[in-house]
């Protein structure tokens, strides 16, 4: 790694300590509260409107979804352990390295050419170093399998104390959806706190700084950490609120999947059409000291995202609903002397 590199880690470690001063540990809470007390106001708002339509396009489909599930649990009737790792491991791993292969064909490749134009940070990236990209997919392997896979286990049996995570009905969809809501706020708000305190300086240097040696992020790269990071910021915050809620196989599967598809697309380095916007969590491995949540909430309860909000990723953080990317539509600002 070059001299300015470290000069820049360092200073971005700085500056997140920096921003640390006002409000300290009560004041987060308080913040914290209010984003879950709002997202809980909003299910409730919502839960006769919304819901009941999607819930009538759901229910259009008749018995389909519980008839499968039943041939599925009576084919492992006895074995509830298998037919949970089976869903919370394989199929998650699955949908994980299913678009993370698509990704790292054009990171490798370049091809299908189109889709590079659809690239955030230009002149990065192009291609992808391989040797750097061989140590990232092995330490993504290690801590899928070593550290991963053992808190899966652990979540079984912690779920399985709370009731029966594989039993034979499946939840309304209803439930599911008000289930859905829920880990995404426990997600914001788990993920949002643990980043921010690996930014802090000696944290940083010996754990976070492994992740963001990817100024310009991949797919792949999204679960590229450290250990004890990936145990306390990628993996608690997902699996913590099936735990919690003791939630059925069918509705933490979804979840993870959904997780792990979400973080990719994050990490991505592609603006593409009628996907997520990545440009939030690119701004971040771009800047280091803004940006540390998943949604915006927190970071604009706690005035993270500043720069970002002056910036162009600002603009460009939206649903691209066109096949002209926003590099092009929102080109950046002139450089001086231009």
């Amino acid at each position: 790694m070059t001299v300015e590199t470290r000069v820049s880690d360092t200073r971005g470690a700085d500056s997140s300590s920096r921003q640390e001063g006002p409000g300290g540990l009560w004041d987060s809470v308080k913040k914290a509260a209010f984003v879950i007390g709002s997202g809980i106001l909003f299910l409730a708002a919502f839960g006769n409107s919304l819901t009941w339509h999607l819930q009538r396009f759901w229910g259009a489909s008749g018995d389909f979804w519980q008839n499968l599930w039943t041939k599925l649990y009576l084919a492992f009737e006895g074995h509830d352990a298998a037919l949970f790792y089976l869903g919370t491991m394989l199929i998650p791993t699955v949908a994980f390295w299913a678009s993370n292969g698509l990704l790292l064909l054009v990171d490798i490749t370049g091809k299908p050419s189109f889709i590079t134009r659809y690239r955030i940070q230009v002149d990065k990236n192009n291609p992808v170093d391989p040797a750097k990209l061989r140590h990232a997919v092995r330490t993504v392997i290690f801590n899928q399998v070593f550290i991963s896979g053992p808190m899966v286990v652990v979540c079984y049996h912690l779920t399985s104390w709370r009731g029966d995570p594989c039993g034979p009905e499946l939840p309304t969809f209803h439930w599911a959806l008000t289930e859905l809501a829920i880990f995404s706020i426990l997600e914001e708000v788990m993920f949002y706190y643990s980043h921010r305190l690996f930014h802090q300086p000696g944290l940083y240097k010996h754990f976070h700084k492994q992740h963001h040696e990817w100024t310009a992020p991949i797919g792949v790269v999204s679960i590229y950490a450290h250990p004890l990071e990936h145990v306390i910021s990628n993996t608690l915050p997902v699996v913590i609120g099936p735990v919690i809620l003791g939630s059925h196989l069918s509705t933490t599967t979804l979840w993870y999947c959904l997780a792990l598809v979400s973080t990719t697309i994050s990490h991505c380095g592609y603006h593409l059409p009628f996907l997520p916007s990545p440009e939030f969590h690119d701004f971040h491995h771009l800047r280091f000291n803004q940006c540390f949540g998943v949604f915006n909430v927190l970071d604009r309860l706690h005035v993270t995202n500043t720069k970002f909000r002056q910036a162009k990723q600002y603009e460009r953080q939206t649903l691209l609903t066109s096949f002209t990317p926003l590099m092009e539509s929102i080109p950046d600002s002139p450089k001086k002397g231009q």
